[in-house]
């Protein structure tokens, strides 16, 4: 299995989090992102969107790390890290839709902004990621995980762009149920580091 990704990749670091916390053996393939090695051939081949992270597994390419998180999770988690049950199902998915749109877009944007590495509005980013931040603090004041009462995918989802949220602007003493859950998290046997 082979992992391409840069290292600063929120998205790249979601499935580098899953695989360290199953012990999962993969290569790593560092794209030369300030040289844009990701918007050019051969990368482009692996993925059409010219974005990491891309995962070569069994002879297939699957790309963004919704994917990534699903066959890994799957493949090696058995039921714990995403159920192959309805109700389990969805309860975990509705968490991956909020880390694939508020998380990303609000609290990832205005990141990028603040750094001066992406254009475009901070005001509505940071609305968009108090938007986020509000439907985990919701959840994360009377539970320890977002969704099952357990660490699942919708946890590694979230993680990364919360992690550094105060980047963007945020002040996540403001969501002290978040905080406590970032905490969790890496408290977590064989979670990884950052970068």
């Amino acid at each position: 299995m082979k992992l391409y990704m840069t290292e600063n990749s929120g998205n790249a670091f979601k499935v580098r989090i899953l695989l360290s916390l199953l012990n999962v053996p993969y290569d790593k393939a560092i794209i030369d992102f300030p040289n844009k090695e990701h918007k050019k051939e051969p990368f482009l081949k692996l993925n059409p969107r010219g974005q990491v992270p891309v995962l070569e597994a069994e002879g297939k390419v699957f790309w963004d790390s919704t994917s990534n998180l699903v066959y890994v999770a799957r493949k090696y988690g058995g039921e714990k890290w995403l159920p192959t049950d309805p109700l389990g199902m969805a309860e975990v998915m509705q968490w991956l839709a909020l880390a694939n749109n508020e998380i990303h877009y609000g609290l990832q944007w205005a990141r990028g902004v603040k750094r001066g590495i992406k254009q475009g509005n901070l005001e509505e980013y940071q609305g968009y990621g108090r938007q986020g931040l509000a439907v985990m603090e919701g959840r994360l004041k009377d539970h320890d995980w977002l969704a099952l009462d357990r660490p699942t995918i919708a946890d590694i989802a979230c993680f990364p762009y919360v992690q550094v949220a105060p980047e963007g602007g945020f002040d996540l003493s403001a969501y002290p149920g978040v905080s406590a859950w970032l905490k969790r998290c890496e408290a977590l046997p064989g979670w990884p580091k950052r970068g």
